[in-house]
């Protein structure tokens, strides 16, 4: 028998617009986190692949990938990797992304608050820009545990980009969290399937999830912005990095474009869906 997955209820227009305000005071309390997806950054129109399908776009100019391959970055970097070598996949990321992405008036924005986490999905360093005018932060990132020879899941970089450790991430007023890494300030990636094999593996048991994180999403609600759920892995990341914390979720999204997988996460994550154009919620997000 199938079951009938209840429908959607987008919160729309004016309604969508005094939630998000509220969502905007709750902000400026840290009693929400922001998740962002690379859609926010896109914004800037920067020269970067902003999406999964361009960045596998991107690799498909500059390697021969296999039909199973293209249209996914994950596969084709994976594809690369094993056909060539992993400083090649490397290469190819640091020149995707070698042009500094601009960051948006959000980014700015949620650079001005004390807020105690920002979550940042995408490899580009437009958060990190924002943030440079302080000193009292500092971020975390997801590693590749492929050739290290080290028993780490992530490493830590202060406001400067040296590496430091977990202690220091405890005095810092706000903690940038990259799960899949990012081009600065040193050149982590996690993008191939290998790199998630073990990833994927131990999420459910959060060991590959910082304790610094877990501690500061405690008793706070995610919101996403800019955010696709069009596959399983940004899924299953989202799902896991807001375990375990508050409820009262919220998503911005464009309800026109979502796929029925995007609808039923929404669903069974309890996530309230704003569908408000982009621009316009973070118009409101920086009131």
């Amino acid at each position: 028998m199938t079951i009938q997955m209840p429908p959607v209820e987008f919160i729309r227009r004016a309604d969508a617009e005094a939630v998000l305000k509220e969502v905007a005071a709750r902000l400026r309390t840290g009693d929400v986190v922001p998740y962002l997806g690379p859609g926010l950054a896109a914004m800037t129109e920067p020269a970067a692949p902003m999406t999964p399908e361009a960045l596998a776009a991107f690799f498909a100019t500059k390697v021969a990938l296999p039909r199973r391959a293209k249209g996914n970055a994950w596969a084709s970097a994976q594809h690369i990797e094993s056909m060539k070598h992993r400083s090649t996949v490397t290469a190819l990321m640091n020149e995707a992304f070698a042009v500094p992405v601009a960051p948006s008036a959000l980014h700015r924005h949620l650079a001005a608050l004390p807020l105690p986490m920002i979550v940042d999905t995408w490899y580009d360093g437009a958060m990190r820009a924002a943030l440079a005018t302080r000193a009292d932060w500092g971020e975390v990132q997801g590693i590749t545990r492929a050739g290290i020879g080290e028993d780490r899941w992530y490493r830590f970089y202060d406001a400067v980009g040296a590496e430091t450790d977990r202690t220091a991430a405890g005095m810092w007023t706000t903690l940038l969290y990259k799960p899949h890494g990012s081009v600065v300030p040193a050149k982590n990636f996690l993008i191939s399937d290998a790199d998630y094999v073990e990833v994927l593996t131990e999420i459910d048991i959060q060991t590959p999830i910082p304790d610094a994180v877990k501690d500061r999403r405690t008793d706070r609600s995610f919101l996403f912005v800019g955010c696709r759920f069009n596959d399983q892995l940004l899924r299953t990341y989202a799902r896991q990095v807001s375990k375990r914390s508050a409820t009262g979720h919220v998503a911005v999204v464009e309800p026109d474009t979502l796929s029925k997988n995007e609808m039923r996460f929404l669903f069974s994550q309890g996530l309230t869906p704003i569908a408000l154009p982009l621009a316009r919620a973070c118009e409101i997000l920086c009131a």
